[in-house]
């Protein structure tokens, strides 16, 4: 039984990585994922039930962390210049960016066209429309800096290289 239960597990974990683009080792999965073709990760990602959604592209850089049920969106309709209403059925194509050492809390949702500065911290539920600086601590809908990160002690951390695994 339990030989069973490491089999399926490590099944699904091989299937999520052939949709990934690419990725560095080691990458973790704690829940079910979506990732796209269109997706780049770097390394000691971990994953906790994100969803990547769209057909534009998604880099993310060393050390991501993230709480459930979060969503990346990398396409939107097309409804302000097209065809047919409500929307046509043309996509807007868009990025989303996010650098290294940045922890999402769970149920955070991010648009495209948007880049998340190295470390910045994206508070659970919050709704990220609009690019985040580096070591920024956001929340809301939309999501808005509230304050930042202790920057000298981030960058001793990073010098010493004091990842969570």
């Amino acid at each position: 039984m339990w030989n069973e239960l490491i089999e399926a597990l490590l099944e699904k974990t091989n299937k999520q990585k052939k949709n990934i683009g690419s990725y560095i080792p080691p990458i973790i999965y704690q829940k079910d994922c979506v990732f796209t073709k269109n997706t780049h990760i770097g390394k000691n990602c971990s994953f906790n039930g994100i969803k990547i959604v769209g057909t534009g592209f998604v880099e993310i850089g060393d050390n991501f962390h993230c709480g459930k049920e979060c969503l990346l969106i990398t396409a939107s309709h097309n409804y302000d210049k097209g065809t047919k209403l409500p929307y046509d059925s043309n996509d807007i194509t868009g990025f989303i960016d996010i650098e290294d050492n940045v922890w999402f809390g769970h149920r955070v949702i991010v648009l495209p066209d948007v880049t998340i500065g190295e470390g910045a911290v994206v508070q659970a539920g919050s709704v990220v429309v609009s690019d985040v600086p580096k070591c920024a601590v956001v929340g809301g809908s939309p999501a808005k800096v509230f304050k930042y990160r202790d920057i000298k002690h981030y960058e001793d951390l990073k010098k010493r290289k004091a990842f969570l695994n």
